[in-house]
């Protein structure tokens, strides 16, 4: 059963960060303020089968990825990223949350300590840095990118 994420609520602005890609380039979320809408695709572990059978299929969509960007977010160190990249050939960043260890996880409600990884949490954060449209998903429940496509949908995105 998918809800509401318990990070900062659809209306709020944004928490900021800055991290590093799979590459070690530096990312910072208001990078994007006024340019394009962010979706931030929080996941607990790169490598394994449900967060694997999720990105691919947002690799898989390029509708979803030309109408925004897309930020996946773990708590992964960047090395592991880049391999995982390498093996998977995904075609948007991801950003390592590992250290400080969940920061930006915690920043969104989206860290799970007891785990020490990022829930399957996701943020449709708009050009101006407000949040629009959030979800949680409990670890074995794959998201659906019907709904990201209906979230993009709703600030205008032309997913045909």
């Amino acid at each position: 059963m998918t809800v509401p994420a318990a990070g900062p609520a659809a209306g709020s602005r944004a928490p900021d960060f800055q991290t590093q890609n799979q590459y070690g380039e530096p990312v910072r979320l208001s990078d994007y303020a006024g340019r394009r809408d962010v979706v931030l695709v929080f996941y607990p572990y790169a490598f394994s089968q449900v967060c694997t059978s999720e990105l691919t299929a947002l690799r898989d969509r390029p509708d979803l990825l030309e109408a925004a960007e897309f930020l996946a977010i773990s708590c992964d160190p960047m090395f592991t990223l880049r391999a995982y990249d390498d093996a998977h050939h995904l075609g948007f960043s991801l950003l390592s949350d590992f250290w400080p260890h969940g920061a930006v996880a915690t920043a969104y409600g989206a860290f799970d300590p007891d785990r020490g990884c990022a829930r399957r949490a996701t943020f449709v954060v708009d050009r101006t840095g407000t949040i629009r449209w959030s979800v949680l998903n409990p670890m074995p429940e794959a998201r659906n990118p019907a709904d990201y496509a209906a979230a993009l949908a709703e600030l205008g995105a032309d997913l045909r």
